[in-house]
């Protein structure tokens, strides 16, 4: 306990899954979180959760791809919480549609929550960050982002970006004392893969490519997270973390 203590952290993609379970054990370590989402009510419910816990937490309605919704995000933290200590990029989207299949349109949405999102986040928080005298960002890939995935192109191009973007970023603004890593989750159970894993045949395949055999957790990858995110790591940056039961040692 206590891991996170006088720290204030953005969380986006926390209505519930991963972003969730990364609320929740940041709460539980001392952090005051602004969890954000499109999914006002379920926001709603974290905040009452982590309240409950006798902990802090803002709770913001965000699209992630909007410019204007990140500046009044970070706006509302810091009239909230005075700074910003730390930022989990956490939201996505997944799209499995095959290339010959796929419209601008498509490609473009993907990007947007995936790709510009991570942009626009450590656009108007590193600012505050640098004010502060340091910071940890975490963004969260995929193991997608790490190997090719079949059917799943704009998918992996989005995470093999975030990837590249967060060691960018390490190297820019080590020198601020600014940290930034990447998460690479593999098969876990969250409400984004549930239909994924109700056939039984497909969920046999899942588990056999993963070297421990269990699908993950939502609090497997909070962990990590909370690792990075704490002072713990503090001699980390512009690496990537595979979360994933060994999938990627194969």
């Amino acid at each position: 306990m206590g891991r996170l203590d006088n720290k204030v952290a953005i969380i986006t993609g926390a209505a519930g899954g991963m972003g969730k379970a990364d609320a929740l054990l940041f709460a539980q370590e001392g952090a005051k979180v602004a969890i954000t989402d499109l999914q006002e009510d379920k926001i709603k419910d974290v905040v009452a959760e982590i309240e409950a816990l006798g902990g802090e937490a803002l709770g913001i309605k965000h699209n992630v791809a909007s410019e204007e919704d990140w500046v009044r995000v970070v706006d509302e933290t810091i009239q909230k919480f005075g700074k910003i200590d730390i930022l989990v990029n956490n939201a996505g989207v997944s799209n499995a549609t095959p290339f010959m299949d796929l419209t601008v349109e498509g490609w473009e949405k993907t990007m947007s929550i995936n790709v510009t999102s991570i942009f626009l986040g450590q656009k108007y928080v590193i600012p505050h960050m640098i004010e502060a005298g340091g910071g940890s960002i975490v963004n969260i890939s995929s193991i997608a982002g790490l190997t090719g995935g079949s059917g799943a192109g704009p998918y992996t191009a989005s995470k093999g970006a975030v990837r590249m973007l967060t060691k960018a970023t390490a190297v820019d603004y080590a020198k601020h004392n600014i940290r930034c890593n990447s998460v690479h989750p593999g098969y876990i159970e969250t409400p984004m893969t549930v239909d994924l894993f109700k056939d039984e045949k497909m969920m046999q395949w899942f588990q056999s490519q993963t070297p421990l055999p269990r699908l993950g957790k939502a609090e497997d990858i909070a962990r990590g997270v909370l690792f990075l995110a704490s002072d713990e790591s503090s001699y980390i940056t512009g690496v990537e973390l595979p979360i994933d039961g060994g999938y990627y040692a194969k």
